[in-house]
């Protein structure tokens, strides 16, 4: 990795360390964190900072007050939680520049950590604003930046910052990048990937470096209607389907860029309809040429399709993993999705596949499979997930080079 870790900051010994977190955690209307998997991924970056006996304060982004204080988007709702996932004290500093955490950090005891407020309590941060970024690590030594999830976003806290003090990436943003680097940039091949998605229009990036970077490409979901009729499978309406009438030829294109690329593109070769879009509706699972022209939805794919994606996962070295195949949301419209998941978890725990996931929907969907926990990474990011893959340059990454 071409990118300053937490290995090259030498001694942190007295050393005040701020670390750029992603606590940004999904709450209910009673204020309780209702998912704790990004606090509990952040915990062994901090624990390892305490350890080489550096004071750490903890500042994140929470929500979307715009620019303005207010309870809701408070980050003293997680104090609790980060608390019991630590095992270590938690004091709490209603605001992240100025005296009063100037205050709170001559105060620190080597056993406690400090949390700040919400980054985005400042319209400055959003904005990338320099001043702001020299006010909020004036209190600091060294800076970390951990939040992989908000790299894709030039903020003062992911850019600014970073160029304000000595700087490394904490161990959770380093196995991000390590993972994703893995997977699309330097890949064991075959290299094969799952994409999904409503709508093509969403993916475009997506999907034109994909089919320049993979061997094989297995469009699913929604989006997978458009290709389906722009391969000339004339049964797929806008009746029946999601297929973008617009996005025909776009589709068409990709499709010719693929095979200039030698990427092989899998499409469904059976659909599972139904006539209403709620749970455990009557369905049918029917061929491409039998699809009804109208009354009926397509929900997932079929058994013959999630076969055709278990044997070119046979073939496959990496996997990279973003969408699900049907609405999954929706059992059994999760059946596909479940199916190939479950082949592509079994893979990896024999060593015979390297599998990176990322997303919401996918992670969720990941789940819903029960095998989140058996894919080689993970990726607690959205956005930068997303443009990572799209081959983009993440600005918060890209200010961590050596």
């Amino acid at each position: 990795m071409n990118y300053r870790t937490i290995d090259d900051l030498g001694s942190l010994q007295g050393k005040v360390v701020m670390l750029r977190a992603d606590l940004n955690v999904p709450m209910n209307e009673n204020f309780e964190v209702t998912n704790n998997a990004r606090i509990v991924r952040t915990v062994p970056t901090i624990k390892e900072l305490m350890s080489k006996g550096a004071k750490v304060v903890v500042v994140s982004h929470f929500g979307r007050p715009e620019g303005k204080g207010d309870m809701k988007n408070s980050l003293q709702h997680i104090v609790a939680d980060l608390q019991k996932a630590l095992g270590k004290n938690v004091v709490f500093v209603d605001d992240c520049i100025g005296e009063k955490v100037s205050a709170a950090v001559a105060k620190m005891s080597n056993d406690e950590v400090l949390l700040l407020e919400n980054l985005r309590f400042y319209d400055e941060e959003k904005k990338g604003n320099e001043t702001f970024a020299k006010e909020l690590v004036k209190p600091a030594d060294v800076y970390v930046s951990d939040a992989f999830s908000t790299a894709h976003r030039a903020h003062a806290s992911m850019v600014a910052a970073v160029k304000e003090r000595p700087a490394a990436m904490g161990r959770l943003m380093e196995e991000e990048v390590k993972a994703l680097e893995g997977a699309l940039s330097n890949p064991t091949r075959p290299l094969i990937a799952i994409v999904g998605g409503s709508k093509v229009s969403t993916k475009l990036d997506l999907l034109n470096n994909l089919v320049k970077k993979v061997d094989k490409l297995v469009i699913s979901g929604g989006m997978a209607h458009t290709f389906m009729k722009a391969s000339g499978i004339d049964t797929v309406n806008e009746a029946n389907s999601l297929v973008q009438m617009d996005m025909i030829d776009t589709a068409k294109e990709i499709i010719k860029v693929a095979e200039a690329n030698n990427c092989e593109i899998i499409l469904p070769q059976d659909v599972v309809v139904s006539k209403e879009f709620k749970p455990n509706a009557e369905h049918k699972t029917v061929g491409l040429d039998e699809i009804p022209a109208e009354g009926w939805s397509l929900l997932d794919v079929g058994e013959k399709t999630i076969s055709a994606i278990n044997a070119k996962l046979d073939e496959c070295k990496t996997l990279v993993w973003n969408g699900p195949l049907g609405v999954f949301e929706m059992k059994p419209f999760d059946n596909a999705t479940n199916k190939v998941a479950q082949h592509a978890a079994e893979m990896t725990s024999a060593g015979k596949l390297m599998s990176v996931a990322g997303g919401g929907d996918t992670v969720s969907a990941l789940e819903n499979a029960g095998v989140a926990k058996k894919f080689t990474y993970i990726s607690t990011a959205g956005g930068a997930f997303l443009e990572w893959m799209e081959g983009k340059e993440l600005p918060g990454v890209a200010v961590l080079k050596k």
